[in-house]
């Protein structure tokens, strides 16, 4: 089995990153350079925090083996070694663990693994970030807009970094090599990782915990969703307007700017990216035929372009976005509402309002039947939920209490490195690596978690369904690679597996240790902020607990969901009714679709039959008289007209535009129409202009 576990984790994670990548980005529509990145950066953040556990415990088989090789006064100096109770205990072997990893690849692994992580977040993403935001319209326009903007991100941290350089310079104590080089420059990335690390574990280490208690009370869900819908309403009408805004101007700039203007590729690149239904819209009485004239004064720029198109893609994917989260709330709402009234159920099967859109598969509708689903979602799954949420509240605490406690090896007070010193002594590799990995998994858990909570603004909002954009995937890639190092070393830390925490011999540190260095080289860093900064994670779980930043984003303006607030009864009441109104709506659609069922059921073959007499009448009357009237049209070509009006009825019904008068309905508005389509030389052409004009 050696090496064969890391290799079954190697592929897990792969795919694993994949499903949730899937989730939120999609794979159709947006660049594949961009699901490349964020699907590489998602995945060696996975693989760190998976394949964490294996190095411990190829670490701890590695101690034991140099305890027992080493002579009784060697281990009795190393005195930070818990492996010296393998030869108080007179054993003189180690057992191997079933997961070792063979020296020598751990440390190639951790060293690719890392630095092509952090390339990816500090150099490649940060620039495709820019890129696929910039509204440039050729690739060297992108690239120049990206350099520009990464500027200041680039100068800010080699600001940091030249700071950090100068300290070490004027220490004389220092010489400057390239392991102390590379030791500063990973010093100054987990500093930055670490300072946010805490912010965002401090709110998942409680919000996690009282999500999964307040999910056991389906009133309190509701009113959340009530709230959630007035809020997503207002969102979503705002998006529409905006669209429409941008829409008005797309169409003023592809009316002033005709075929043969110098920037109308411009103007077709951002035509393509509109929705289809406004492509159809726009410029249908467009003369494609007027001369272009040298009027600089009367045209848009090539860089207010730019900026045309950068709104254009902003502003559909805000509005595709909305869109398919209000369907996915509406969804969510009915089924609310049908629990709350099936908890009251006598017969306990559980009764669906609408039918779900999407078919079960027959294995699922064969066990899931009503009565399991009675059962599960009004009795089973509040308790369930409750007893999770124990459980992860008694692993905060534990969280916390190692947080403050890590670094005191003497007595051992963190919880996590008294669990793995105990496992160490029996050698039970299975636990030592199932207690790490829940540790880490947990923590991660609760970092990760809370960055796909995180909105700022529209910039960045991981959406699930598909609907998140590249700008807001790739910012997620840049954090979880920011985020992963600084997390695996305060994991370290809580088992004391770090070797300057646990004062250890440096040989008989965890590779990816070695391969992040010592931070001994700057000791204000390692002696200081890396011990005494996680502290604060107990203020920002006590402002967490008492909402604090959810009370100051009200006070701001920003409506948040709070039970004692007046704003946010007005707004369940408000989105209450919008979901009546949604569902008397949805019900007034299936009652229509259910006569017109009933009535085709029961004459839907009569007049299927007497339809089909219908159309093949009307295409013999059609051939005649087409045939009849070309003749017509064509004798009139030929023969000599005496009179002026009769040449100008001929031209005049050979310049018509044609109309299709078989047409089922005849739209009023001719912005709505469907007889033309966007091509993509900037023309509009009729659908039915090879047909013959042959009615008057």
């Amino acid at each position: 089995m050696s090496g064969s576990a890391l290799g079954i984790e190697i592929v897990f994670v792969f795919f694993l990153a994949l499903i949730i990548l899937h989730r939120y980005g999609d794979f159709r529509k947006q660049h594949k350079l961009v699901i490349v990145a964020t699907l590489l950066a998602w995945y060696l953040c996975f693989l760190i925090v998976f394949i964490l556990p294996l190095d411990v415990t190829s670490t701890i088989y590695n101690r034991c083996k140099a305890a027992v090789n080493s002579s009784p006064s060697e281990s009795h100096a190393n005195n930070g070694s818990h492996t010296t109770a393998v030869l108080a205990s007179g054993k003189n072997e180690c057992f191997k663990p079933w997961s070792y990893i063979p020296h020598g690849i751990m440390p190639i692994f951790w060293r690719v693994v890392y630095w092509t992580s952090q390339f990816l977040t500090w150099i490649l993403l940060p620039f495709m970030q820019s890129y696929a935001r910039s509204g440039g319209f050729s690739i060297t326009g992108k690239i120049k807009t990206a350099l520009i903007e990464n500027a200041i991100y680039y100068g800010t941290y080699l600001l940091i970094f030249g700071a950090i350089l100068i300290y070490v310079a004027v220490n004389l104590s220092i010489n400057l090599q390239w392991n102390e080089l590379q030791t500063i420059g990973i010093a100054a990335a987990n500093t930055w990782g670490l300072f946010l690390l805490v912010l965002l574990l401090g709110y998942g280490l409680v919000e996690i915990p009282r999500s999964h208690w307040t999910g056991a009370k389906k009133g309190h869900l509701l009113m959340k969703t009530y709230f959630k819908a007035a809020k997503l309403s207002t969102e979503k009408a705002d998006a529409e307007e905006n669209l429409e805004d941008i829409m008005e101007e797309v169409r003023k700039v592809n009316e002033s700017i005709k075929y043969n203007h110098p920037l109308r590729k411009c103007v077709d690149t951002i035509l393509k990216k509109c929705p289809p239904e406004y492509q159809e819209r726009m410029g249908r009485n467009m003369d494609d035929y007027e001369d272009f004239e040298e009027r600089p004064n009367t045209y848009p720029t090539e860089k207010s372009l730019v900026k045309l198109h950068k709104q254009v893609i902003y502003s559909v994917q805000r509005h595709r976005r909305t869109q398919v989260q209000w369907r996915i709330l509406l969804e969510q709402a009915f089924y609310l509402e049908d629990v709350a009234k099936n908890e009251t159920s006598a017969t306990r099967q559980f009764v669906h309002t609408f039918q779900p859109q999407e078919p079960e598969n027959k294995i699922t509708q064969y066990f899931y039947t009503p009565t399991v689903e009675w059962y599960w979602e009004c009795l089973l799954r509040p308790w369930f939920h409750r007893i999770l949420a124990i459980f992860l509240a008694t692993f905060s605490i534990i969280v916390v209490w190692s947080e403050c406690t890590f670094f005191s090896t003497k007595p051992v007070l963190s919880l996590f490195a008294v669990f793995i010193q105990l496992a160490e002594k029996t050698y039970n590799y299975f636990y030592i690596e199932m207690a790490c990995f829940l540790t880490i998994f947990f923590l991660s858990i609760c970092v990760y978690s809370t960055v796909f909570r995180i909105r700022v603004f529209n910039y960045y909002y991981l959406a699930s369904h598909h609907q998140t954009d590249a700008y807001s995937l790739l910012f997620s890639g840049m954090l979880f690679c920011r985020l992963t190092p600084p997390l695996c070393l305060n994991f370290l830390g809580l088992t004391h597996m770090d070797v300057a925490i646990s004062h250890q011999d440096q040989n008989q540190q965890t590779a990816y240790t070695s391969i992040m260095g010592s931070m001994k080289v700057l000791s204000f860093i390692a002696d200081g902020f890396y011990i005494y900064y996680p502290m604060l994670i107990v203020l920002l779980c006590i402002a967490t607990y008492f909402s604090l930043g959810t009370r100051c984003l009200n006070l701001l303006g920003f409506q948040q969901f709070m039970g004692d607030n007046e704003m946010t009864s007005d707004l369940i009441d408000e989105g209450k009714e919008l979901i009546r109104r949604e569902k008397r709506k949805r019900q007034r659609q299936e009652e229509g679709e259910n006569r017109r069922r009933e009535w085709k059921e029961r004459y839907g073959n009569h007049r299927e039959d007497s339809a089909r007499n219908r159309n093949v009448q009307a295409e013999q009357k059609e051939s005649s008289f087409t045939e009849t009237n070309t003749n017509r049209s064509v004798a009139s070509k030929y023969t000599r007209s005496n009179g002026r009006n009769e040449r100008d009825r001929v031209e005049l019904l050979q310049d018509a535009e044609p109309l299709d008068f078989n047409a089922d309905s005849i739209n009023e508005d001719p912005l709505d129409s469907d007889s033309g389509r966007y091509q993509p030389g900037g023309r509009y052409l009729s659908m039915s202009r090879s047909r013959i004009f042959d009615d008057v």
